[in-house]
């Protein structure tokens, strides 16, 4: 791979991609399902399981992807900036949990409320000297009652979580097969989970599913458009119809090309470091 796309665990972790990180040391340790993750600066990782699964995606050829959604200054620019900024590859009932949460929320308030639903219904182990709680199994949220989920500041998508894991549980969402369905297909089935809609089904597919041409469209999202992209993307609406996100999506795939959800993540953490929100 070429040097200049060294991975960079900072910008990557530090993207709104992942929500159960903390950084110790020279350490960064996150929890990946029934996993606790340990990478140093150089992206050396280490886990609690032993586990295989390239997190940070190290088989992904960035040069050829960086090249592939290069189409224009903006997004030439939001690479240069952050040149080893990865998707990571995460275990997607905690993506599919965490994302349903995320909605109409904030990344120190998301955090939070994970961070009590993995106090509450997750496994308490022991790592490296330190004490991890690991995410909650489906089993363990279908079987918990409303109330107990809402005690965890989640509001409203209480009900979400508790029917998106009796889901899982039942078999009726299968991540394995959904990995190798095509994206049209996957979305549809990933939108019958309820709490699911457009965005929260386009975030679990990059992040989780293998889809790299899922495309996130939050506000922020639709502000960066509109900003950079007004031509290529006419956006005449503040919020955005079934319809009008399914059109969208397909213009920036033929704009940006296979690996859109990149383009989404350089142009995302570009725009929120230069209003320099805050992360984890």
């Amino acid at each position: 791979m070429q040097k200049n796309f060294a991975i960079n665990v900072e910008d990557s972790i530090n993207s709104g991609q992942v929500f159960l990180w903390k950084k110790k040391d020279d350490f960064w340790y996150g929890i990946n399902g029934q996993d606790i993750i340990r990478i140093n600066k150089s992206g050396h990782i280490n886990s609690f399981q032993n586990s295989k699964v390239d997190f940070l995606r190290k088989d992904d050829n960035l040069g050829d992807i960086v090249k592939s959604i290069s189409k224009d200054k903006t997004v030439k620019k939001a690479v240069k900036q952050f040149p080893g900024l990865r998707i990571l590859r995460q275990d997607p009932f905690q993506c599919l949990i965490s994302f349903i949460v995320s909605s109409n929320s904030n990344i120190q308030k998301i955090k939070m409320s994970l961070e009590k639903l993995s106090k509450k219904f997750g496994i308490k182990v022991e790592y490296d000297n330190e004490e991890f709680f690991l995410f909650p199994k489906a089993e363990k949220l279908a079987k918990a009652s409303i109330d107990e989920i809402m005690s965890c500041g989640v509001g409203y998508r209480a009900k979400f979580i508790k029917e998106a894991s009796k889901m899982i549980l039942s078999k009726k969402i299968n991540f394995e097969y959904l990995k190798n369905c095509n994206y049209q297909e996957t979305k549809e089935i990933i939108q019958g989970i309820p709490g699911v809609g457009n965005k929260v089904a386009d975030c679990v597919m990059l992040f989780s599913l293998e889809k790299l041409e899922a495309f996130p469209l939050d506000r922020w999202m639709i502000r960066i458009l509109e900003k950079y992209y007004s031509n290529e993307f006419q956006i005449s609406t503040k919020t955005i119809t079934e319809r009008q996100y399914d059109c969208l999506h397909e213009k920036i795939v033929n704009h940006f090309g296979v690996y859109a959800g990149y383009s989404q993540q350089f142009l995302f953490k570009m725009e929120r470091e230069n209003f320099q929100k805050k992360w984890l």
